[in-house]
């Protein structure tokens, strides 16, 4: 499948084929999120990270294997536990005997998607090992720098709070996170389809449709989507509303102000558009939003509804 442009600053013209040949793809699998898959989506072409919060078996493993097939990557898992350590996930220098020097073995996150599996039943310590890895593409031990392959992808899944064994993930490694989503439980429909069918099963013939260098094609193409004056004093609006509207214990950072800028251009091309549309920052927004901002009265987390009614009292730009 070429997607690549007749001309340098032309979209290619079956970009919109090929999202919709994706979401076919993945639907088959994940049973009846579409609003889910085209978020996951959004976030990997807009070089973000994806948390996925809710109950064990709704999904969440499923969705991060089905991404790496059907996208062609290379994928790796980890398992948090409480007593897992940094270099379970970075990698360790061992020392050589027989040529006398240390020689690095590379961890988990040396792939192009990384299933962080219920990431926060693992220590502070632990967690704070990706934050150079989802924010530089790279990881630096023994005074030595090494790139991470590309695209790299983070989806790490987490249970609610409430449930034992958990850690609350700090802000700073929830604000590399672009988006936060929830699978939820599936429709009657859905479910009856997963009941008779005993559960989708990924066959180890099946023929990805993307690969690496398409991936990353993609992901160059979100970065030429037009941000028009307009919508930048829209974003910046909302960024400001955040932060001095009094809702909200802390506002939105730039790097969220970029995420949403980003993310509305990756939306805006899954549809096939050149240009974002405020419809693409509002759609993406709650996402965005959810897990970096608190009410200011109880420092309670907020949901997408909320969030999504809140934001109505910024003004969209005609």
């Amino acid at each position: 499948m070429d997607i690549r442009p007749e001309r340098k600053n032309e979209q290619p013209t079956d970009i919109a084929t090929v999202f919709a040949a994706l979401e076919k793809r993945i639907g088959g699998h994940i049973l009846g999120k579409g609003e889910q898959i085209k978020l996951a989506l959004c976030c990997l072409l807009a070089k973000g990270h994806l948390l996925i919060e809710d109950i064990p078996g709704i999904g969440k493993t499923t969705l991060a294997k089905v991404l790496a097939r059907v996208l062609g990557l290379e994928f790796r898992r980890v398992q948090c536990t409480n007593d897992m350590l940094p270099g379970d996930i970075l990698g360790v220098s061992v020392f050589d005997q027989r040529n006398g020097a240390f020689s690095f073995h590379p961890g988990a996150v040396f792939t192009q998607i990384l299933l962080a599996d219920e990431i926060n039943r693992a220590t502070a310590k632990t967690q704070s090992a990706l934050l150079e890895a989802m924010e530089e593409r790279q990881v630096s031990m023994d005074g030595e720098s090494r790139p991470l392959p590309a695209p790299f992808f983070v989806v790490a899944t987490q249970n609610p709070l409430e449930q034992a064994g958990t850690y609350p993930l700090p802000e700073s490694q929830l604000d590399r996170f672009l988006m936060k989503i929830s699978l939820g439980y599936p429709s009657r429909e859905a479910e009856r389809q997963l009941l008779e069918t005993g559960g989708v099963v990924l066959a180890d013939d099946e023929k990805p449709l993307l690969n690496a260098k398409l991936v990353l094609q993609l992901q160059e193409h979100v970065s030429r989507v037009r941000l028009s004056k307009a919508l930048l004093a829209y974003l910046q609006d909302i960024l400001e509303f955040s932060r001095n509207s009094g809702r909200f214990s802390l506002g939105l950072s730039p790097r969220a102000g970029l995420s949403l800028a980003r993310a509305g251009q990756a939306r805006a091309l899954l549809h096939g558009r050149k240009y974002v549309l405020p419809e693409d920052v509002r759609q993406v927004l709650p996402h965005i939003a959810i897990h970096r901002l608190k009410t200011a009265d109880s420092f309670a987390a907020m949901t997408i509804a909320e969030l999504d009614a809140a934001f109505q009292a910024v003004p969209v730009p005609a």
